[in-house]
């Protein structure tokens, strides 16, 4: 399938699958739009692919609302607790930057917030959150006022310059959102295979053209995304 065929499942409310690279963690993510989530989107996550359920934030908008990387609360909380500076995230083997896990949250009006119902909850009202037109600290104290954290959704923030100095599915995903014209957060979950690694590329394409889902890859998202930029004078 094409990219436009992929934007225009984005578009509609739809799951594509998005691989990163040969080179890098070789995994395809299971992945929708934030704001169109369902919690039938959340069975089909759980129950096809199994990784873990991550929803990705734009760098800029992330650090607008005060939403930090995971890594960065830890380190500034070594002297406290001195075996988070042992265990800072700098020898991942497919990645020279550091991971872009930022916190986990619940929605306030979750149960227990692990349902498929309640992830649901928690991801289209933080899209709706983050995304409104007004200034930072009113978006911060609104997530404050909405969202508990810990929780059961886990945050993730791009890089600075989206798919310049990082090449994950976090980069990878919200791209996607952007070039198809949704508010840019991707919900994303890794397909996971029956020999205990990612499900092989192959079966991961037979399985995206079994189920009529947009299969599209790390160098046509870059490819793409360069494209986009530099038609659109957009500097992201």
């Amino acid at each position: 399938m094409s990219m436009e065929e992929a934007f225009n499942a984005i578009r509609a409310g739809k799951p594509i699958l998005v691989f990163d690279f040969d080179d890098r963690e070789r995994e395809s993510d299971l992945t929708v739009a934030s704001e169109f989530i369902t919690w039938e989107h959340l069975k089909l996550m759980r129950k096809e692919a199994g990784g873990l359920v991550c929803t990705t934030t734009p760098y800029r908008i992330a650090k607008a609302v005060g939403l930090p990387f995971m890594s960065d609360v830890y380190w500034d909380d070594r002297e406290k607790y001195p075996v988070l500076k042992d265990m800072a995230p700098n020898d991942i083997p497919y990645d020279n930057t550091k991971s872009s896990f930022g916190v986990t949250i619940n929605h306030r009006d979750t149960y227990t917030g692990i349902t498929d119902k309640d992830r649901a909850l928690t991801i289209t009202e933080y899209a709706k959150t983050i995304f409104q037109d007004k200034p930072g600290k009113e978006i911060e104290k609104e997530l404050g006022t909405n969202f508990r954290a810990p929780g059961h959704i886990h945050l993730l923030n791009t890089s600075d310059k989206i798919l310049k100095s990082r090449f994950g599915h976090t980069e990878l995903c919200t791209a996607m959102m952007y070039m198809a014209g949704v508010k840019p957060s991707a919900t994303i979950c890794e397909m996971m295979g029956d020999n205990g690694g990612s499900r092989p590329k192959e079966e991961v394409m037979e399985f995206a053209k079994k189920h009529s889902i947009p299969f599209v890859t790390g160098n046509e998202v870059v490819e793409a995304w360069n494209k986009y930029l530099e038609d659109n004078k957009l500097d992201l």
